[in-house]
């Protein structure tokens, strides 16, 4: 079972003392994850569409942008930053960061959460 069809991935709550995760992801963000690793990326990347934090293709393997999926479907995909990702390695670690805080309300410790 992938996260796609993962039933309870909407349930699942992230325990903000879990930085083993946060390492295990960090060390291969695109990797092969860990079946708790995968259950944690389940709810950040699921649930309402409306703010969701996406990355945009500007070129493809080459260069990708920070946007939020809008309210209505079909209004134009807001940038979130100037940022531009030369790496998808980069930009999902920097995803993924914004996503521990927004939905755990804490901050990474600053060993982790540098670029990598």
């Amino acid at each position: 079972m992938d996260h796609t069809s993962d039933p309870g991935a909407l349930r699942y709550v992230i325990d903000p003392r879990r930085l083993d995760l946060v390492e295990e992801f960090r060390a291969s963000p695109l990797g092969v994850h860990s079946p708790e690793l995968r259950k944690l990326l389940a709810r950040m990347r699921w649930g309402k569409p409306e703010g969701r934090l996406v990355l945009i293709v500007l070129e493809p393997g080459k260069a990708w942008r920070l946007s939020r999926i809008p309210k209505r479907r079909g209004d134009p995909m807001p940038f979130v930053d100037d940022r531009v990702f030369t790496s998808l390695v980069e930009a999902e670690w920097h995803v993924f960061k914004l996503r521990w805080q927004e939905m755990t309300g804490t901050t990474l410790p600053s060993e982790m959460s540098g670029d990598l």
